[in-house]
């Protein structure tokens, strides 16, 4: 696969007339300038991804989980056993993770692919594992994390999947992760993007503190430092710190903006994989929002060079695209108020504008 096929080149921006006419309707509404804060500015957001003013509440909203195991997890970065990805798995589709109740109580469907869980193929039923690349990852500190095939493999699937999840009707997507130390390769992801050292993005991820920090953060900078210069070039950054699971993230969000589908961003995997989506398709940023605000210093970093502030800040962590879909409501309430909200030149009426 070329980069090409996966989606390189500048993506077309969301629409710059909707966006000024949206602007234009909020300064018009019958409140107080500035009154709505951070809802005008993501009702103004969502009307120019979506290309028309006034917006309208996202109403087929799907999340996607992507799963994967990740070679790190077995040199003490996490404070789970790699085991718990695959249980984890299996309570996406019984309805029970976090992720599964949130999407019940917003309405949003939800689509768990197991693309590279520790496990053979033969676990999960075949709608989950249509799309698995491999068995976890190598140890990004000690081996690159995929081989060039399993790579564009990876982003490929990505890529069909949104595909899929357009056609099914998407007006809005959500990227969500399932995956024992998969804060690790995320944070080593941030730091190759951004030129940052393994303590500016290292972060406690499922819980580790002390001595297991300590070694987390020793990992992160023992596999940048063997990654080099390579990091350079986004897919060789997935190949040598990345994931398949991750790898297919990228492929997802850069073929939704491709699509000009927007994306509500999660937590520091999902952002980590925004960042490189936009070294590898210029322009995909303009299609996210970030739904919420982890503790892990890496995602800090990335959101500010991605341009987006999240709409939550909860103290949430748990992953799985859970942020995102707790704030659906907040992307909705801005739509309706933009498209509602009485415009003040009809509140005083002709003779008093």
């Amino acid at each position: 696969m070329t980069h090409a096929q996966v989606g390189q080149g500048r993506v077309a921006p969301p629409s710059a007339d909707v966006r000024r006419r949206a602007e234009e309707r909020l300064a018009g509404l019958a409140t107080p300038a500035g009154a709505l804060g951070r809802l005008g500015e993501c009702a103004v957001w969502l009307a120019s991804v979506q290309g028309q003013c006034p917006p309208r509440p996202p109403s087929n909203v799907r999340v996607v989980v992507f799963a994967g195991d990740h070679g790190v997890t077995r040199h003490g970065v996490s404070a789970y056993p790699s085991e718990i990805t695959a249980l984890m798995v299996r309570q996406f589709l019984s309805g029970g993770a976090g992720v599964a109740v949130l999407a019940r109580a917003h309405g949003a469907t939800l689509r768990v692919l197991d693309i590279a869980v520790d496990v053979d193929a033969a676990a999960f039923p075949a709608e989950v594992t249509a799309h698995k690349v491999r068995r976890s990852s190598g140890a990004i500190h000690l081996e690159d994390a995929l081989a060039p095939a399993e790579t564009a493999a990876a982003l490929a699937a990505g890529v069909a999947v949104a595909v899929e999840e357009v056609a099914a009707g998407a007006d809005l997507l959500v990227a969500g992760d399932m995956g024992i130390g998969n804060t690790t390769p995320s944070a080593a992801l941030v730091a190759a993007s951004l030129g940052l050292s393994a303590a500016e993005v290292t972060g406690r991820g499922s819980g580790v503190d002390g001595e297991a920090l300590a070694r987390k953060e020793a990992v992160v900078a023992q596999a940048l430092e063997r990654a080099g210069d390579r990091t350079a070039d986004p897919i060789d950054r997935l190949t040598a710190l990345g994931s398949a699971d991750l790898a297919a993230q990228v492929g997802f969000l850069t073929e939704a903006a491709r699509r000009g589908v927007p994306i509500l961003l999660d937590g520091v995997i999902s952002v980590a994989c925004a960042l490189v989506a936009e070294d590898l398709a210029p322009g995909s940023a303009a299609w996210f929002a970030a739904g919420h605000r982890s503790p892990e210093p890496a995602q800090a970093s990335a959101l500010s060079k991605l341009g987006l502030e999240p709409l939550l800040d909860l103290g949430m962590r748990l992953g799985e695209g859970s942020g995102a879909v707790a704030a659906l409501p907040v992307l909705r309430s801005a739509a309706s108020l933009l498209s509602e909200v009485s415009l003040l030149a009809d509140v005083l009426g002709p003779q008093d504008a």
